[in-house]
């Protein structure tokens, strides 16, 4: 046990979730655990702190929205005392909130996380806090003051104060300097992390890691789809094609399911000062492809195409999405079976995270057809092949044990000419959890 700076009386373990794994219902879940067990109070002040803006928004959406899972896991330990609130509106949390009712404020990193906190919300003093402090001693260690000495009346201090319990989701984000500072300032009475690599660069365990799950125990687990089938092409129009026609044949796998599935192909283009743009894309799937505009949305940084779509209702026409990056955290829609990408990514972790977005199994059940057990990838570009090859690591990013990744690959060759008669004909073990292709002519796959 690797006890925190600043902080040797605080608890502060790790969760290490693969990929799919649920780390944000376990989030939900250990809440009341943490107050059975640790926090000793009837409703404790809960600190959620997320990597991005999006995936902070989704998360307050989720725990405010009455009947889902992450917000019942809540009502039911708390018998519906539950109060969620964004960060940015954390001037509406009332002393009676906090005396009767779970308070969850949801944030991101990069608001606490700062050297300077001069000109930060949550660090300026707001009077209508006033009440918070009411029987706080003026002479209280540990918060900041204002420049004649009374203490700052600021969300920052607040929570000081009531030591809140920290979760931290997609915890590897968040291991700088800056952060323990943060943490100090915070003063949380316990901090639980989720992440699926609590690991840095150089491999150095970075958590103390309570408990550990496999992505292997995920696949018997039924939900995530594996193996990855993963197919080079010398182009990218190829590239598009075989993911148009792979979503095709899904389409008629799931059309026999016993679920409504609708199979998604996720692209991703290049950025705007590059070749294959958002525009180029959606241009080639209308014009070449022939895929009607209906069915595609785009979603980018600035057109937010799926904002208050349901993309799992039958009423629901998108088959394709396109982004750039926006959806590499935080979109977890198990409708998404295939991954085509079009851009030069070359960063490991940019890998393991894109294709983690097709990874998750619908409904957590598997499907009676081989076909829809597995999820697929094409790709371009030579950055993106050479990267890819090396999958060992990226499995090891996506929760893999090393062992258990070098079990879970196995590499297949074989003629390949982008025939829909072969994008799903290859050999397989049932165990397998990686299958590479390639178009590339006179290439071998030695790996």
């Amino acid at each position: 046990y690797r006890p925190l700076d600043g902080l040797p009386q605080t608890p502060y373990v790790c969760l290490r979730l693969p990929t799919g794994g649920g780390k944000t219902i376990l989030g939900a879940h250990s809440v009341s655990i943490a107050r059975d067990t640790w926090v000793e109070k009837d409703y404790p002040f809960v600190l959620w702190l997320v990597p991005s803006n999006t995936i902070r928004k989704q998360t307050v959406e989720a725990l405010k929205k009455a009947g889902h899972p992450y917000r019942e896991a809540l009502d039911a330990a708390f018998g519906g005392r539950v109060r969620v609130f964004d960060i940015g509106d954390f001037s509406n949390v009332r002393p009676h909130d906090m005396a009767g009712n779970c308070c969850v404020v949801v944030g991101t990193n990069q608001t606490l996380r700062v050297s300077n906190t001069e000109g930060r919300k949550v660090y300026a003093h707001h009077e209508d806090l006033e009440p918070h402090f009411s029987m706080v001693p003026p002479r209280a260690d540990g918060l900041e003051k204002l420049d004649d000495g009374a203490i700052k009346y600021s969300f920052a201090n607040l929570m000081h104060v009531h030591r809140p319990l920290m979760i931290v989701d997609e915890a590897h984000n968040a291991v700088s300097g800056l952060t323990r500072e943060m943490q100090a300032r915070v003063n949380p009475c316990a901090i639980i992390e989720l992440t699926a690599t609590p690991r840095d660069k150089n491999g150095k365990l970075l958590s103390n890691i309570l408990h550990s799950v496999t992505a292997q125990e995920l696949k018997l687990e039924e939900m995530i789809k594996l193996p990855i089938v993963l197919s080079e092409h010398t182009s990218w129009h190829n590239a598009v094609n075989g993911a148009v026609a792979a979503r095709a044949s899904l389409a008629e796998k799931a059309d026999l399911d016993r679920d409504y599935i609708r199979p998604i192909v996720l692209f991703q283009a290049e950025a705007k000062d590059r070749e294959i743009t958002v525009e180029v894309l959606k241009k080639h799937l209308i014009e070449v492809e022939q895929v009607p505009e209906s069915r595609i949305a785009v979603a980018t940084g600035n057109q937010r195409e799926l904002d208050g779509i349901n993309l799992f209702s039958p009423d629901c026409l998108i088959e394709y999405v396109i982004t750039v990056e926006a959806l590499k955290e935080g979109w977890d829609c198990s409708f998404a079976y295939v991954f085509c990408s079009v851009a030069r990514i070359q960063s490991a972790v940019d890998v393991e995270q894109i294709l983690g977005r097709v990874l998750r199994m619908p409904y957590a059940k598997r499907r009676k057809d081989a076909e829809l057990n597995r999820s697929y990838a094409f790709l371009s570009t030579e950055e993106f092949g050479k990267t890819a090859k090396s999958l060992m690591d990226k499995l090891v990013a996506m929760g893999f044990e090393e062992e258990e990744a070098e079990q879970n690959i196995e590499h297949v060759q074989f003629e390949f000419d982008d025939g829909d008669d072969n994008l799903f004909n290859y050999q397989s073990r049932p165990d397998q959890s990686f299958v590479h292709v390639t178009d590339i002519p006179d290439q071998k796959v030695e790996e």
